[in-house]
């Protein structure tokens, strides 16, 4: 029985991730440097520590570029262009759904807690979760289990007794380490990455029936 939905963020609740990759890569080309969705990717979902794109051009190009400068003109351009996003399709509705429900609700995300609660707030969010794990929980994010294992624990539910709502093959990973039932609906960049081909996918959240997805859906897996 399911008893806990639990969310990632970025990408998954607003697409922020598309909106930084455009920022890094019209950056990047100012300098005459491509980046690749494919290189930009080791970053989604999880932390700088595989590709860092505010460093890379300063420390493997050896640019000479003023890293605070850089820093700050990316992260301004990431703002510019997050006036144009919105609530992604479908989650107030889970969101709403799940409440109604009784289910207890959860986010498990590898950004801060200062980046996520500015945005809950903004969205008129942050009133829903029973539970919020972030970066500043725990010593490894995703696709370390650890975000997820944090927000079952605080939830108390069984992992087999939650779904996770993602965007990123690091996320979709993340929770299949959990043990958790997992459905992906990727944003446009994420649409472009490789994921596990037995996660249950849709293109927009509004394609998968709450409950259809908490009472069917994984069915016969909680079955077995």
């Amino acid at each position: 029985m399911i008893k806990a939905l639990v969310f990632d963020f970025d990408g998954t609740i607003i697409d922020t991730e598309s909106a930084w990759y455009a920022a890094f890569r019209e950056a990047y080309e100012q300098h005459g440097v491509e980046l690749s969705v494919k290189q930009y990717s080791q970053c989604i979902g999880t932390s700088l520590c595989n590709f860092n794109p505010y460093e890379y051009l300063m420390t493997d190009l050896s640019l000479p570029i003023d890293r605070e400068e850089f820093r700050k003109a990316v992260q301004q351009r990431h703002s510019e262009l997050m006036e144009a996003e919105e609530m992604r399709l479908g989650i107030k509705h889970y969101l709403d759904s799940a409440k109604a429900a009784g289910l207890k609700i959860g986010l498990a995300t590898s950004s801060s807690t200062a980046w996520v609660e500015k945005y809950l707030k903004q969205l008129g969010l942050r009133e829903y979760f029973d539970c919020i794990r972030t970066a500043d929980h725990v010593k490894n994010v995703k696709p370390d289990p650890e975000l997820y294992l944090q927000a079952l624990d605080c939830l108390g539910v069984k992992p087999d007794e939650a779904i996770a709502i993602e965007d990123s093959p690091n996320g979709s990973k993340a929770a299949l380490a959990a043990g958790m039932h997992c459905i992906i609906s990727p944003n446009k960049i994420t649409s472009l990455l490789d994921f596990d081909p037995s996660l249950y996918r849709v293109a927009c959240f509004t394609d998968l029936d709450f409950d259809h997805l908490t009472t069917r859906l994984f069915e016969t897996t909680q079955m077995s």
